[in-house]
């Protein structure tokens, strides 16, 4: 079978400027590129959407950013996975989901690179799943560390959040590969 695509809560919410500076501007140009590609191989694709419970978040159900953004937006027949925590396994249907598929192999990519996505990934190498990270049709934000518990600390810039969110969990838990390498080829 195919390598499953999975797309991580690739929402409008999150281009909310509360999140802070963000790398690599071009993620979800490049997930949409993985998608179509997906999708001219007829290949399966599931769509993740975080439906937050936080009263201040954008990814509220209900409001505009919970959408998922057009680039990435869910085609006829495909799956969308609700979720409202971190882990897309985590109080859903996914993991059975891919079983009744026979999936092995999964193709990971999304927002953001240090919460959900590697969230995700952790969670499907752990079940037993061969992951892929297209690590460029990920991103994370500067906001996203907080450095509260160290005074005086700089905040690390989202590239470093983002690489060494990607850094962790490469080897172990994903083999990290650019969307260049996947598209050179079939899902």
């Amino acid at each position: 079978m195919a390598a499953v695509l999975l797309l991580v809560d690739i929402q409008k919410g999150l281009d909310d400027p509360k999140f802070g500076a963000r790398n690599n501007p071009d993620a979800e140009q490049k997930a949409g590129a993985l998608l179509a590609h997906w999708r001219a191989a007829n290949a399966p694709v599931i769509h993740v959407q975080h439906m937050s419970a936080e009263p201040d978040s954008p990814l509220r159900p209900g409001l505009p950013g919970n959408a998922l953004k057009p680039e990435v937006a869910p085609g006829a027949g495909e799956t969308v996975i609700r979720k409202d925590v971190n882990s897309a396994f985590i109080g859903t249907d996914l993991l059975n989901r891919l079983r009744d598929m026979d999936a092995t192999d999964l193709v990971i990519c999304g927002l953001t690179t240090p919460h959900c996505v590697s969230t995700t990934a952790r969670m499907a190498a752990n079940l037993g799943f061969n992951v892929e990270l297209a690590e460029d049709a990920c991103a994370a934000f500067a906001a996203s560390a907080d450095m509260s518990w160290k005074p005086g600390a700089d905040a690390p810039s989202p590239e470093m959040i983002h690489d060494l969110a990607v850094a962790h969990i490469s080897g172990e838990f994903v083999t990290v590969v650019s969307t260049e390498t996947l598209l050179g080829r079939l899902p």
